[in-house]
């Protein structure tokens, strides 16, 4: 059910992205970006988004806010299985009342960022100078990638207000992400994660309720690890700012019926093969 690629960022497979090239005035000179209808069509395979803690007060009123079970990373319920994301119509419309996470946002772009420090662990003025050396990445792929642009790469030998903007992004959405893996290390430092099954319900043909059927599992915080916090510490994350993402997380989960109810729309319509 948790798993959602995208947290690696390496010239891999990233969630999203089909043909990673860096970009180049050699080889992008003539490319941008034109508008396309439904833009976020992309998102038509993928029902779980990467989130960071910054954006958990507005989609926590959209959709459930689950982690990873391996990797801990925060995750926008967009849909209960791959190929649904019950947020996009037929024709890859997106939902104009939903939040779309900014790790949806920054595409067709990817900054590849540099890392240093021993074993992986950079002290704060090297993860800094890291910031500052970045290979941006563009998907080729990207169905709004055009020859004939309306918002270029490139203007003359330098980039373009429109790309300069989408780096500084990507690297506003980097700092974010440092700021998400601090969180979870809190979370995991507080042993405050539970592990919670999702099952579907069903009914038999007589309408009476039959065995759910288990989908998978999913990392949520505890409340009642949460309730049993000594003081100090739970005021110590609350002076952090860090309850607020927690309690948005919690009041998440009780959107858990609106995905069910669209999914079950979506299913009635196209019956799974």
């Amino acid at each position: 059910m948790t798993t959602a690629s995208g947290g690696q960022q390496t010239l891999g497979k990233i969630l999203f992205y089909r043909q990673l090239e860096p970009l180049s005035l050699e080889k992008h000179r003539s490319l941008g970006v034109s508008n396309v209808s439904n833009p976020f069509s992309f998102l038509a395979d993928t029902h779980l988004v990467p989130l960071t803690v910054d954006e958990f007060g507005l989609a926590a009123v959209c959709y459930p806010i689950i982690f990873d079970t391996q990797t801990k990373t925060p995750l926008a319920v967009m849909g209960l299985r791959p190929g649904m994301n019950v947020f996009l119509g037929p024709d890859g419309s997106l939902d104009p009342e939903v939040y779309l996470p900014a790790f949806a946002r920054r595409y067709p772009f990817l900054p590849i960022v540099a890392t240093g420090g021993a074993n992986g662990q950079a002290s704060q003025q090297q993860q800094q100078a890291d910031a500052d050396r970045v290979v941006v990445c563009i998907d080729r792929a990207a169905k709004m990638l055009s020859s004939s642009p309306e918002m270029p790469f490139f203007e003359g030998d330098q980039p373009s207000k429109y790309t300069q903007d989408a780096i500084q992004f990507c690297r506003e959405f980097d700092m974010l992400g440092r700021r998400t893996q601090e969180f979870v290390g809190l979370m995991d430092k507080h042993g405050l994660f539970e592990e919670t099954p999702l099952a579907l319900p069903r009914a038999k043909a007589d309408g009476t309720p039959d065995e759910p059927v288990k989908m998978g599992e999913y990392l949520r915080i505890s409340e009642q690890k949460l309730n049993a916090l000594p003081k100090e510490t739970y005021l110590e994350l609350r002076d952090r700012g860090i309850s607020a993402v927690m309690h948005a997380h919690l009041l998440s989960l009780g959107l858990w019926p609106k995905i069910l109810s669209r999914a079950a729309r979506i299913q009635a319509s196209t019956p799974l093969s």
